[in-house]
């Protein structure tokens, strides 16, 4: 990994000539994406974003933290203990650098030790899981990871949207895997990073998913075609 999210948010930080990501996937085109836009404040996070964070509570693990923002305002603004976590060790010490008191670079796969009342996977948190081939792998570490009347709090996007429609309303998905399994890749200053595999789910996925590994769930949000839902052990 060659760690070029981690770089943008670096040089972001550091105002070392910082220019915008630009990502794509393996059904969209290449689009940009400003790097200050993963070092916004609570007012300019969606509404996903600000009820998770507002429903947030005991002790919290920020999976996928990035820049920070959102351990940020769980820490400063809420005054709770959270730990953010991101597989970008450059994200991480940014995250340090912007006074995160406790920031770990690791995949969460490897991460042990404690456990947590809230669990945040946001901004697409169920890309994590990379496919349905593996997703039991991760909510198992998820469910490891959680006390006993915690929550995860985790958002995700229905992309059916994006698909093609025929004149019946049907649409055109690949007849092989989920149509929610992408290759995602990133571009910064030139670089490319190898793609990795992204997962959106649509809810009802998501929900057969979480049951099938020891989960209740419930939807909290709807945004159009996102949603945030709460997993919780049985």
């Amino acid at each position: 990994m060659k760690d070029l999210m981690g770089k943008a948010i670096w040089d972001y930080y550091h105002q070392e000539n910082p220019q915008d990501l630009q990502t794509e996937t393996s059904i969209s085109e290449l689009d940009e994406l400003p790097v200050q836009y993963l070092f916004r404040d609570f007012e300019d996070m969606n509404e996903i974003e600000q009820k998770a964070l507002e429903l947030s509570r005991g002790k919290v693990l920020d999976i996928g933290a990035g820049a920070g923002s959102h351990s940020l305002y769980i820490q400063n603004e809420k005054n709770l203990d959270v730990t953010a976590l991101d597989i970008s060790p450059k994200s991480i010490e940014v995250c340090r650098m912007r006074g995160i008191k406790k920031a770990v670079a690791e995949n969460m796969l490897h991460f042990s030790g404690e456990t947590f009342d809230t669990i945040l996977l946001l901004m697409n948190g169920t890309g994590i899981f990379q496919s349905l081939h593996v997703i039991d792998i991760y909510l198992k570490k998820l469910h490891s990871l959680l006390n006993e009347n915690g929550q995860i709090l985790i958002d995700s996007t229905d992309i059916l949207y994006m698909f093609d429609r025929d004149e019946d309303g049907g649409v055109y998905i690949p007849a092989e895997g989920y149509y929610g399994e992408l290759d995602y890749i990133v571009h910064y200053k030139g670089e490319s990073e190898d793609p990795i595999k992204w997962l959106y789910l649509d809810f009802n996925t998501l929900k057969n998913a979480a049951e099938n590994n020891g989960f209740k769930i419930e939807k909290l949000l709807k945004d159009e075609d996102a949603y945030l839902a709460r997993l919780t052990k049985e």
